[in-house]
Formats: structure tokens, C-alpha cells, sequence
């Protein structure tokens, strides 16, 4: 693509959309300028553009066409991998604005939504008609839906019930030629054609930038039932989640977060959850009735087997919700001690244990410290290495443990990302993980919905 000065591409959006749509201060630029993923490039963009309407969005991507910018899909800007990252001279498409829930048809249990409608936002609307919306990343309470459909997000109940890619129907999208069009469908089944649809989830704005997105609805759940696991090692935790696997239960969670993790949330917010053991393990049955007490009580059994310091069932919900907002703080907490490279490999889960060994292993080696969060129930791990400010000795350590995580969880038989996806940090992980020949299939997908390649270009492949 040829370079150009960035000025004609901000004419022309200023000229083809309604006023106060186009930022290009300098100084507000900035702000959009990267996603939360440490140490990942970034330039200042030549403009941010927020739309309202899936036109507008067209019209964006037709003057960014006709002038050779690159085009950036931004949602909340909460990913930790680089995906929404801006280039130099490229505008990014904030969905900020895109924010209204366009329908919940409870009869056929879907909901409409534009893709700037936060998640826990949509869950909230689905369960006032006594339905629910499944994925739940731990960034839910800030992550938009369409950012969730872009990286195909999972979360703490994907165990059971699977990631955003299962729920997605349909989505209205502008491609790389700038037009707007319509995949896939809202009948509970269809088979007519590519799934064009299922492509776009995961696709990190490489093939589309998502206006409108169609996800289909469970019923709500019957109250959870939740227990909690203290361990004095990661790998006598990951015992107790390949023991669960093994013997065919199906937590809707199970949730492993480690003593560094547990040590920050107390500072920050007084919990007091580092007295009870370096490891805590957290699992919830959603069964109805009798089966979800028994099933409860089955993961307590195997804690215990593991040699769990402490096991219980949480006393009310109340415990139970607090034990899970932990969960959720780890991360925030742990930014509060210096920049976190996050990792996000996923391992068979009898692997969990070894891969949690090779992790410790791995910081021991490289003089990092690394803090363990885990979707441990499907063998997703997030290790947080941690580096002090400004300390660059440190971080070329840490990074150096960072691909050597990725290096062993191939080894395992696992993959570079669960659920964060591959944007600018995994791109060198996605090549040692896929063939030369699968890679050229997915490069001959991006040439044919993007020809003039100004979507998120440099990003996953």
C-alpha cells in the first residue's frame, strides 16, 4: 500500500459524516491509541472516528478506501493482545457510541445488538426477560460485545458452556470493499452456504469491521452452587481440576487464582483471601436441584483428595459472589504493582498440573515473577508476569518467559491463545503453532474480503 500524508483521509471523513463524529486533537488521539496489552507497538492514529449507524461505518471505511488508510476496529479497548492497536496514519473506528440493544425476542431466544453494547450491559437486559447471555469474560463489566465477537472471548462459564463463537447467529459487517452486508441467520438452524458468519468471529477486524451482531439466548439458570478449595501448591490445584475432568463432571466454573493474585486484591480492596493458602480454587454447579448439591459436593471430594489445605461450600451467595469478585479483581490488582504482560495459553486439561509446574519453573529460570489466573475447568491459563516500572533488564526477562510459556504449551499439546486472540503479541506464536500451509489458506481468506488489505492490517497473520 502506498504511504500517503494521513490530512486527505481526515477531509474526507470530516466531509462524509455528521459533525463531532471525526477527533483529531492530538492530544485526545492519544487515549485511542493502543489496547491494555503491555508492550505492544503502536502509533498515533490519524484520526478516531465514532459512528452511530452501520452507515456511517461504511462511509468510514469507503473514504478510508478511497485514500489508502488503514481502518482499526476498536471496541472498549480492554484487549491484551495488541488487536486494536492503531498504525501510523490509520483512523480507528471506536463503537463507543453503538450502544443500543435492538432487540431480545424471547420466543426465539436471540437478541440484537449493535457492537458497542457492553456485556454485563446485554446480560443484564437478557435476564429482566428471564434469559441469559453465556460468555462472560472477566472483562465483562467493561468489554463490548462485538470486541468479545472479534477475539471469540470466553470466561469463567465457557467450561460448560462454550465461548462467544456458540452463540453468535448472525453479523452485519462493512468488508474491506466497503460494503455493508448481512451473515448468517436467525433460525435455530441453517446450513445454506459458507458460514461467513463463524469466520468473522475471531477474525480480531482483519475481515470486517462488525456493525450488528445476532446471539442467540439460553433460559436463566437455576441459583449456583459454590465451593471453595485452598491448596499450598498450583500443581496439587491443577491435580484436584484433572481429577474433576476425569471423573465427568461438568462445573459450570472452575476458577484458579494463586497467592500473588490473591495478595493484591487484599491490598487493594482488605478481602483477606491470602490467609487460607498460596492456590484457591473456586468450582460451581448450576445443575437444578439435588444434582447440583451432589455435583458440589463430588468437587469438594476431589480438593480434598488433592490435598486441599481447606475445602467448603460458600455459606450463602452473598460468599459466593464475593469469592468470584475476587476472581475478577485479580487482574486490575495486580496492574496497581507494575505492567503486567498477560499470557493466555490453553492446554488439555489433564495438562493443567504440568503446565502450572513448567510455569513456576519458567519464572524460577527467568527471575520473573508470575501470577496464576486460570479458566482451569478447560485448561486456559493466564499467567501474569509482572515487572517493576521502568526496570528494562526485567522486562526482556519477562519476555524472554513469555515465549517459552508459549514454546512448552505447544509442547503439551495446547495452543498460543484460548481466548484473548492473536493481534501483535502472538503473531510469531500462531506461526510455530500453524503449518506454512494453513497460514497461506487463512492469507488467501484475508486477500479475498479485504483485496486492498487497509483492515487491521498487521495484525494475527
Amino acid at each position: 500500500m502506498t504511504t500517503i500524508s494521513p490530512v486527505p483521509v481526515v477531509d474526507a471523513l470530516h466531509g462524509a459524516l455528521p459533525a463531532g463524529r471525526v477527533i483529531d486533537d492530538p492530544d485526545v488521539l492519544a487515549g485511542y491509541a493502543h489496547d491494555d496489552a503491555e508492550w505492544a507497538p503502536h502509533a498515533l492514529p490519524a484520526a478516531v472516528v465514532r459512528p452511530r449507524t452501520a452507515e456511517e461505518v461504511r462511509d468510514v471505511v469507503r473514504a478510508c478506501l478511497a485514500h489508502g488508510a488503514p481502518v482499526v476496529p476498536r471496541g472498549a479497548g480492554t484487549g491484551l493482545s495488541g488487536g486494536a492497536n492503531a498504525t501510523e496514519g490509520s483512523v480507528v473506528v471506536s463503537t463507543e457510541h453503538m450502544t443500543a440493544v435492538l432487540e431480545i425476542d424471547g420466543a426465539e431466544r436471540l437478541a440484537v445488538v449493535q457492537p458497542g453494547v457492553v456485556n454485563d450491559d446485554l446480560r443484564a437486559a437478557c435476564a429482566e426477560q428471564g434469559l441469559w447471555y453465556p460468555p462472560d469474560p472477566a472483562s465483562s463489566p467493561w468489554s463490548t460485545i462485538g470486541g468479545n465477537v472479534a477475539t471469540n472471548a470466553g470466561g469463567v462459564c465457557c467450561v460448560k458452556y462454550g465461548v462467544t463463537r456458540d452463540y453468535v447467529l448472525g453479523v452485519q459487517v462493512v468488508n474491506g470493499l466497503g460494503e455493508l452486508v448481512r451473515l448468517g441467520r436467525r433460525t435455530a438452524k441453517g446450513v445454506a452456504g459458507l458460514d461467513l458468519a463463524g469466520l468473522m468471529v475471531g477474525s480480531e477486524g482483519t475481515l470486517g469491521v462488525i456493525t450488528e451482531v445476532t446471539v442467540k439466548l439460553r433460559p436463566a439458570r437455576a441459583p449456583e452452587h459454590t465451593v471453595a478449595g485452598s491448596f499450598d501448591s498450583v500443581v496439587d490445584a491443577g491435580c484436584a481440576v484433572a481429577a474433576i475432568t476425569a471423573a465427568g463432571l461438568t462445573p459450570s466454573a472452575l476458577e484458579l487464582v494463586d497467592r500473588t493474585c490473591l495478595e493484591a486484591v487484599d491490598a487493594w480492596k482488605k478481602m483477606g483471601l491470602a490467609d487460607e493458602g498460596d492456590v484457591l480454587l473456586l468450582g460451581r454447579s448450576d445443575a437444578p436441584g439435588a444434582a447440583g448439591e451432589a455435583e458440589a459436593a463430588a468437587m469438594l471430594r476431589h480438593f480434598e483428595a488433592a490435598d486441599a489445605r481447606f475445602a467448603a461450600q460458600a455459606a450463602d451467595a452473598e460468599e459466593a459472589d464475593a469469592l468470584f469478585a475476587a476472581r475478577r479483581l485479580a487482574y486490575p490488582a495486580l496492574e496497581r504493582l507494575g505492567p503486567v504482560l498477560t499470557e493466555d495459553v490453553c492446554v488439555p486439561r489433564a495438562a493443567v498440573p504440568e503446565m502450572l509446574a513448567r510455569i513456576q519453573e519458567i519464572g524460577r529460570r527467568w527471575d520473573t515473577t508470575i501470577a496464576n489466573i486460570a479458566h482451569a475447568g478447560d485448561g486456559n491459563l493466564h499467567p501474569l508476569l509482572i515487572t517493576p516500572v521502568g526496570d528494562e533488564p526485567a522486562r526482556a526477562r519477562a519476555q524472554s518467559a513469555f515465549e517459552e510459556i508459549l514454546a512448552d504449551a505447544l509442547a503439551l499439546g495446547g495452543t498460543v491463545t484460548g481466548e484473548h486472540g492473536v493481534g501483535l503479541l502472538k503473531r510469531d506464536g500462531l506461526r510455530r503453532e500453524q503449518s506454512p500451509e494453513v497460514l497461506a489458506m487463512q492469507r488467501a481468506v484475508k486477500a479475498a474480503l479485504d483485496p486492498h488489505g487497509i483492515l487491521n492490517p498487521g495484525k494475527v497473520l
